[in-house]
């Protein structure tokens, strides 16, 4: 390491589903980001790889907030990441990460995009405008999930449906709403079970469950 690199840590995610091909996946990423380094001037200090579905929460994603935790108790640390979706697939979930990051001065470079969060102390510009619009698109997709889980609720109880959830029986309509919104999102964009699945790197079964409980 010379006077002038930067230190760095890579985050690699993937899916959970097919471990070899996940492992090859994730492998790549860090393939790709060590170059970038190598030719950016920045030491890799650590790498955080994990295989889990972008669509959990990040409180469940232990490598992502080890990823984070680790910059923010070792200030100057930039997060390298192959594409902004490898942080989530849901939008207010990529917000939190970036929100932490900014709160807490962590520079995160995107490969896909080729866009650092930080541009030298402030915030980088485009980077602004572009959290501006995850911003305005995760208000307006709560507000359209709200508005399809009333309906559901109501067709649910038209229906006879029992509203809660008693100890050890299935997850209420709120629960799955605030698991599954990237679900019922591309359910309502007219995608089978079977490409929202793959879309939203869940199983079938998942979604299934997910389409009845909505009346999708």
């Amino acid at each position: 390491m010379t006077t002038t690199d930067i230190r760095a840590a890579i985050y690699a995610r993937t899916s959970s589903s097919g471990a070899q091909e996940n492992r090859q996946n994730t492998e790549r990423q860090v393939v790709s980001l060590t170059e970038y380094a190598r030719l950016n001037g920045y030491e890799v200090i650590k790498t955080f790889e994990e295989h889990i579905s972008g669509g959990k929460r990040n409180a469940e994603r232990t490598g992502l907030l080890e990823c984070l935790n680790y910059a923010k108790e070792n200030k100057g640390t930039t997060i390298l990441v192959s594409e902004l979706s490898r942080y989530g697939r849901q939008i207010w979930e990529v917000l939190e990460s970036i929100k932490f990051c900014v709160d807490n001065g962590i520079n995160v470079y995107f490969q896909k995009e080729g866009l650092e969060l930080f541009d030298g102390d402030k915030v980088n510009g485009v980077m602004a405008i572009y959290i501006s619009c995850l911003s305005f698109c995760a208000e307006k997709e709560r507000e359209n999930i709200a508005f399809r889980l009333a309906q559901g609720r109501e067709m649910a109880i038209q229906k006879g449906v029992k509203m809660g959830r008693k100890v050890g029986s299935i997850k209420t309509l709120d629960t799955l709403q605030n698991e599954y919104g990237h679900v019922i999102k591309a359910l309502k964009r007219g995608h089978s079970v079977r490409n929202t699945a793959k879309i939203c790197e869940v199983s079938a079964s998942t979604v299934q469950r997910v389409k009845k409980a909505f009346c999708l």
